[in-house]
């Protein structure tokens, strides 16, 4: 029966953090699915082909405009690199994804306060711009021309469907595309997309930062941190919080309930920035990067990584301390909160019923299909056509979704894409030839 009971108050306190942060979550989704409707991944490859000012600033930029999930960064990273990116600048767009955009900042605000939105933003461009700078000083241009022959083999890591697809709109006055039907289809297929991608990284991340809140005693947490000796404690947070996320497996959003726990048990305030901006050197990622860019790169890519994510969390640490903005205290109120009819418990309701709206739209255009195809085998993939309209590979032999234009057949990863082939068709092959 103890057992039980203490299971059932991990659950329980998982699910209060699960509700506290579900229309922050759903927002954050929204909005991304919006600005990824708007800009295009084409656009941005042509961006950053040169390693100076400019290309890290659009780097940083497209990165904070694109989905959170790790996975899917890391894929488009390498997508966006064989298509001409630098790949100083492939990086940064990674990291920019994972740690400057918007559904982060909303789940961060909720879970631990305005604090950490600033120092996680703040010292997200800070980590960028330590890890540019290691890059421009300790790596040479054999190492990425190897990187460059791995990437072309265009091995297989997870989540490869957002490498390719690129549903934007680009044509016509900016109100009238983000209003229009086709819009309303992108937006909610590129919803439905990041939920897929990251839905199993936040389940285990409430679940482990449940179970942690509820079956590890505080005297460990203060005793590990170090909590009686302040000082060494400024040092230690930043310096192990990114082992501890390595450690976690869990990436993206999902380790911010773990960093509110660690917040909880007394880690640094420079320890938590620096656990959060770990998520892209977890162990699964690291081996995806071998894949990618071969051993000796993702060796490279963990060791500046890892200091760029130290060194960063130590001086944010530092500086919110010295100007008096680190919270003075590590309690963190939804861990010991419930659900109540509240302003949280209207806008979860509103946000339910938009993802309702939206999934209807999803499933009567495809969705599903759409996804199935984005994690089709390298072995399917290889024989597959190109869906003239998002970029998606599709199995012309299982395709379920066809049609023909100037004497040749065309095939869709949904019905959606389909339809808005077939009523602007030269917009996406061009005009055909006059015999």
């Amino acid at each position: 029966m103890f057992v039980l009971q203490e299971i059932g108050r991990a659950l329980q306190l998982s699910f209060f953090m699960v509700w506290d942060v579900l229309w922050p979550l759903a927002l954050g989704f929204l909005l991304s699915a919006v600005v990824q409707t708007v800009v295009s991944k084409r656009t941005v490859a042509g961006a950053l082909g040169k390693d100076d000012a400019r290309g890290f600033a659009l780097a940083l930029g497209f990165g904070a405009a694109s989905s959170s999930c790790s996975y899917a960064s890391v894929s488009v990273g390498r997508a966006l690199f064989r298509k001409g990116a630098t790949f100083a600048n492939a990086i940064i767009f990674e990291f920019a994804s994972t740690n400057l955009v918007l559904e982060l900042g909303l789940v961060l605000f909720v879970l631990l306060g305005w604090q950490f939105v600033g120092a996680e933003f703040a010292g997200g461009i800070l980590m960028a711009a330590i890890l540019y700078f290691l890059f421009r000083s300790t790596l040479r241009p054999e190492m990425v021309d190897e990187a460059r022959a791995e990437a072309e083999k265009g091995l297989t890591g997870k989540m490869e469907g957002h490498g390719e697809m690129d549903m934007s709109i680009t044509d016509g006055p900016f109100l009238r595309r983000l209003v229009s039907p086709r819009a309303f289809t992108a937006i909610s297929h590129y919803f439905f997309m990041d939920v897929a991608s990251l839905y199993q990284d936040l389940i285990l991340g409430f679940l482990i930062a449940g179970a942690l809140a509820a079956w590890v005693p505080d005297g460990f947490w203060r005793a590990f941190f170090l909590t009686d000796h302040p000082v060494v404690a400024q040092f230690w947070g930043p310096l192990v919080g990114p082992f501890i996320s390595m450690m976690s497996f869990v990436c993206s959003i999902g380790n911010v309930p773990l960093a509110a726990v660690l917040w909880n048990g007394g880690i640094s305030f420079g320890g938590v920035i620096a656990f959060i901006f770990a998520d892209l050197i977890i162990l699964p990622i690291i081996n995806i990067y071998r894949k990618y860019y071969g051993r000796r790169m993702s060796l490279y890519l963990l060791v500046v990584s890892y200091a760029s994510m130290a060194l960063a969390g130590l001086v944010i640490g530092m500086v919110f301390s010295l100007t008096g903005l680190v919270p003075a205290h590590h309690t963190v109120t939804v861990l010991q909160s419930h659900p109540e009819w509240n302003y949280t418990t209207l806008l979860n309701l509103a946000f339910l019923l938009l993802a309702v709206a939206l999934g209807y739209r999803f499933l009567k255009t495809g969705g599903p299909d759409m996804l199935r195809a984005m994690e089709a085998a390298p072995e399917v993939k290889a024989a597959m056509a190109t869906d003239p309209v998002c970029g998606m590979s599709v199995d012309p032999a299982n395709a379920g979704q066809q049609a023909s234009y100037a004497g040749r057949t065309y095939f869709f990863c949904s019905a959606g894409c389909r339809q808005e082939f077939e009523a602007q068709p030269a917009n996406y092959v061009g005009e055909p030839v006059a015999p």
